[in-house]
């Protein structure tokens, strides 16, 4: 047996670590892959283990087109979508046929910290806009934007995680999705939507997806089945324009590729086919609606009222404000110490903000221990310098 981690996370069994965004392994559906898995290679046999078709395997498509068309009332056409390795993935195959090296990209703030990653990566021009709890500000947005023209510097993109944010957990409210993609048609720059929370509503619908809302070719919106099955499947989708999509196709990448996981990606339209997909997002939901009332009523009972949060309609995070004079970056080893553990609100500006920000993450723990991190939270902040 290796030795070697198979996992990206390695637990430590005396923190509460509620940083990562992750699932609870319990609740993963390996009952219902292994299904799809003995499903695909019984109907497709070899074929299943090929190169597959350069946009993803055809009934995946067909389930992902249905679907959307149902969910969200645009209807896809064939030409519009793509199968990606997941959001970080297509994230990356975008931004490779929209910029180029120097670009301007304009990213909300707080935003996905890996997300700000991978835009480095390319070598691009990052540059911040603001949000409130209605998401982007976009009237501050459109006079970002004629300055960086003024100035020479046209954005190529924006960036934004509008349905259940990460880390903030808002969402984009209707009047605001209505104006951003009009702005965006208007000066020309293409909308990352970053859509990977979608599945997981927990209180009401989720807003319409920017892309459903948007011109042809304003919006490359990312989904994926990392939240709503599995992260380990490495598979998702894009929706965008046909002339994006084609070059995509295109390319030496997916062309040399075979496409993006098509074994996996008959796995999962094997799996959706049965019936398997349904029931096990509601169970999820389910499961992470209790986990999050948890957290937010332990908080409220071992917290100070100076610490405030906001109670995500959906996804996976709780963002809290601190008080005047309590940083992030200086509660953190005193949480730790308590055994518990968050991600300093910093990791998620690309400006140097957020250090009186934290994120916590409800969906990895039970309610029990989720209450017991927040008891934990608790005694450190009893323990922070009387002067501070």
């Amino acid at each position: 047996m290796s030795r070697l981690p198979i996992v990206q996370r390695i637990d430590d069994p005396s923190i509460l670590d509620l940083g990562w965004g992750h699932p609870d392994p319990t609740l993963l559906p390996v009952e219902e892959i292994r299904r799809g898995a003995e499903a695909a290679l019984k109907r497709f046999g070899a074929d299943a283990l090929q190169y597959g078709h350069v946009a993803g395997p055809g009934p995946l498509l067909e389930w992902l087109m249905a679907r959307i068309a149902a969910n969200e009332g645009r209807a896809v056409d064939p030409d519009e979508i793509l199968v990606t390795s997941g959001i970080s993935s297509g994230l990356d195959l975008a931004l490779s046929a929209l910029t180029r090296p120097g670009d301007t990209v304009l990213v909300e703030s707080p935003t996905y910290y890996l997300a700000i990653r991978i835009l480095q990566d390319r070598g691009l021009d990052l540059v911040t806009v603001a949000t409130d709890g209605d998401g982007i500000l976009v009237e501050a947005l459109a006079q970002k934007v004629a300055e960086l023209k003024r100035d020479g510097r046209p954005p190529r993109a924006l960036y934004t995680v509008p349905t259940f944010n990460n880390p903030t957990g808002t969402s984009l409210s209707d009047p605001r999705r209505t104006a951003l993609v009009e702005l965006a048609a208007q000066q020309e720059f293409t909308i990352l939507e970053d859509d990977v929370y979608r599945e997981l509503a927990y209180d009401s619908p989720p807003a319409p997806s920017l892309w459903s809302l948007a011109p042809p070719g304003t919006v490359v919106r990312l989904g994926s089945f990392s939240k709503s099955l599995a992260p380990g499947l490495r598979l998702g989708w894009l929706t965008a324009g046909v002339d994006l999509v084609r070059r995509l196709c295109e390319s030496g990448l997916l062309d040399s590729s075979g496409g993006v996981n098509p074994f996996t990606g008959l796995v999962v339209a094997c799996l959706c086919e049965a019936g398997d997909f349904d029931p096990h997002v509601a169970r999820l939901r389910q499961a992470y609606k209790s986990r999050r009332d948890a957290l937010a009523e332990a908080l409220k009972r071992y917290l100070p009222d100076t610490f405030r949060w906001r109670t995500p309609g959906g996804g996976f995070f709780l963002w809290m404000d601190l008080p005047s004079g309590v940083e992030a970056g200086f509660l953190l080893p005193l949480a730790e110490a308590s055994g518990m553990s968050f991600f300093p609100g910093s990791r998620f500006h690309a400006d140097g903000g957020g250090r009186r920000n934290l994120r916590l993450v409800f969906t990895l723990y039970p309610e029990t221990q989720l209450v017991e991190a927040a008891e934990r939270l608790g005694q450190a902040i009893r323990s922070l310098p009387a002067h501070v």
